[in-house]
C-alpha cells in the first residue's frame, strides 16, 4: 500500500517526465510564472549543479525554497537535460528514512530501465521523515549518488540538531547556503527595476566606498525613501512582498500564514508557545536596549534565565531572532557575559508579533535599527558596543561602527573608542561628508546581502 502511495506522489511531483514543457502544470511553478509579481531568487545563480554535490539550503519556511528549486528545475530543462535525470520529492510526505529510502529507490529504478547515469536529485524539506540523513549517507557511501547532483532543503532540525554536521566527507561540490526573506535592494529589484539598475552596489564595508556610493544616489534619495517605507511594511518575505505591490498593503491572511509556521515548529519540537509568546512580547517592548536573560526571566516570570536562553536560542536558529553580543572595542572580542541585543530578523515580524501578542508596535526608529542590524549580519558577524554612549552595531572584521538616528534632526556620531575608528551615522534623510553620515535607505539599498 506504502509503496503505491509513494509511487503515485513521485509520478505526480515530476510531471516534467511526460515531457519538459509539462513543468507547466507543476503547481508552485504555475503560480510563479502567473503571479503579477515575480522574482528569480538569487540563489539560483549561486548554486552548482555540478556532480558529485551535496547542497544544503537553510532559512525559514515560506520564503521559497520550494519556489527556487523548481526554477532551478526549469532552468536544467531548458539547457537540454533529460527530463527524467531531474527528481523532485516533497518530504514532508513521508514519515522516516525508511520510506525516504523506499522513494530513492524507486527512482533508482526508474533511472537504471531508462539508462540515465546522473541525475539531479530535489528533496524538499528534508528535515520532516525522521533519521533522515540515514538514509544519504547510506547512498552516498554505497556509491549510488556518485554521479548526481542533491539538493536538500530544510530549516529548524538541521540547526537544532546538528544533523548537517554528520556528512563529513561526503559533500563533494557540496556547499552550505542561507535563503533569506528579501532585502532591501532585493525588494527595490522587484518593485522598480529601472531604479534598481542605478544603484550601484558596495564591494567593501568602508566607509570610504560607503561615502562615494550613498552621495551618487542624492537625485533619487525621495524613490528610495518612498520604497523604503513600504518596505517597513511588509518586510522581504515573498507573500507579503506580493501583497503590498499588489494592493499597496499586507493582507491579513499573510500574517496568519506565516504565524502558523512559526507556531507549528514550536508544536513540532514540543515547546511551549505561551512560553514563546511572553518572550516575544518582551522583546518587543524592550527592542532595541541591551537584555540580559535574567532581566527576561524576571519580567515574564519563568523559573530561570536558562529557559529563556533556550527559547531565544530555539527563534535565532528559526531565523527569526538575530542576537549581537557585547563587542570589546579593543579586540573585538565577544564578551559573553554583557547584555545583548536582540532583533527580529524582518520587518514583518514586528506587525504580526504585536497583533499576535496585543501589544503596540514598536516605533519606527527601533525597526529602522533592527533592519540594519538584521541586513548586515547576513554577511558580517556583527556585535554593539555600550559604555555611557552606544553604538549601535559594530562590524567585527574592520570594526566599522554604525549608528542608526532616524528623525528629523540629526547629528553626525562622533563616537571613537578603542579599534573603532570609524562611525557611519544612518539618518532618516540627511547628509554629512564629514562625520560621515547618510540616509539608512540608502546605505541599504547600496547593501548587496
Amino acid at each position: 500500500m506504502i509503496g503505491n502511495i509513494i509511487t503515485n506522489m513521485i509520478e505526480t511531483f515530476n510531471p516534467w517526465w511526460k515531457g519538459k514543457e509539462h513543468i507547466a502544470e507543476d503547481e508552485d511553478f504555475r503560480k510563479w510564472n502567473e503571479s503579477k509579481v515575480k522574482w528569480i531568487p538569487k540563489l539560483a545563480e549561486q548554486i552548482s549543479l555540478k556532480p558529485f554535490s551535496l547542497h544544503f539550503v537553510f532559512g525559514p519556511r515560506q520564503v521559497g525554497k520550494t519556489t527556487l528549486i523548481k526554477l532551478l528545475i526549469n532552468s536544467l530543462l531548458e539547457k537540454g537535460v533529460d527530463p527524467k535525470a531531474i527528481f523532485y520529492l516533497r518530504c514532508d510526505y513521508l514519515g522516516d528514512y525508511k520510506e525516504l529510502m523506499e522513494a530513492l529507490e524507486e527512482y533508482f529504478e526508474f533511472r537504471k530501465i531508462e539508462g540515465i547515469e546522473s541525475s539531479y536529485i530535489f528533496l524538499d524539506e528534508i528535515t520532516f521523515p525522521k533519521d533522515w540523513f540515514r538514509a544519504i549517507k547510506l547512498y552516498i557511501d554505497m556509491g549510488k549518488t556518485r554521479n548526481d547532483v542533491l539538493v536538500l532543503t530544510g530549516s529548524l532540525s538541521m540547526h537544532v540538531k546538528g544533523e548537517v554536521e554528520t556528512f563529513p566527507g561526503r559533500r563533494g561540490r557540496g556547499k552550505d547556503f542561507t535563503m533569506y526573506p528579501l532585502s532591501f535592494r532585493e525588494f527595490i529589484k522587484v518593485a522598480d527595476e529601472e531604479l534598481y539598475n542605478k544603484i550601484e552596489p558596495l564591494k567593501e564595508l568602508n566607509d570610504k566606498e560607503i561615502r562615494e556610493k550613498c552621495f551618487k544616489l542624492m537625485p533619487w534619495s525621495d524613490e528610495i525613501y518612498k520604497l523604503f517605507e513600504m518596505y517597513l511594511r511588509s518586510g522581504g518575505f515573498p507573500l507579503a512582498v506580493k501583497s503590498i505591490l499588489e494592493n499597496g498593503f499586507v493582507k491579513g491572511e499573510v500574517y496568519e500564514t506565516y504565524l502558523s509556521w512559526i507556531r507549528g515548529d514550536l508544536a513540532r519540537l514540543y515547546k511551549n508557545e505561551s512560553t514563546a509568546r511572553r518572550i516575544i512580547k518582551a522583546l518587543l517592548k524592550k527592542i532595541p536596549s541591551p537584555l540580559s536573560w535574567h532581566t527576561i526571566a524576571k519580567e515574564i516570570e519563568v523559573g530561570s534565565h536558562k529557559t529563556v536562553f533556550y527559547y531565544i536560542d530555539l527563534l535565532e536558529k528559526m531565523f527569526i531572532l538575530k542576537v549581537l553580543p557585547y563587542l570589546n572595542p579593543n579586540n573585538g572580542e565577544i564578551l559573553f557575559r554583557k547584555e545583548k541585543k536582540i532583533h527580529f530578523i524582518d520587518p514583518l515580524f514586528y506587525k504580526m508579533f504585536s497583533r499576535w501578542c496585543l501589544i503596540e508596535e514598536p516605533e519606527k526608529a527601533k525597526i529602522v535599527e533592527s533592519v540594519v542590524a538584521s541586513h548586515l549580519a547576513r554577511k558580517h558577524e556583527i556585535g554593539y558596543w555600550k559604555n555611557g554612549t552606544e553604538i549601535d552595531v559594530v562590524v567585527k572584521e574592520n570594526m566599522l561602527g554604525f549608528e542608526v538616528k532616524w528623525k528629523r534632526r540629526a547629528n553626525p556620531s562622533k563616537v571613537k573608542v578603542g579599534k573603532i575608528k570609524n562611525v557611519v551615522t544612518l539618518s532618516k534623510n540627511q547628509y554629512s561628508a564629514n562625520p560621515l553620515m547618510v540616509p539608512a535607505p540608502i546605505f541599504l539599498a547600496c547593501l548587496n546581502v
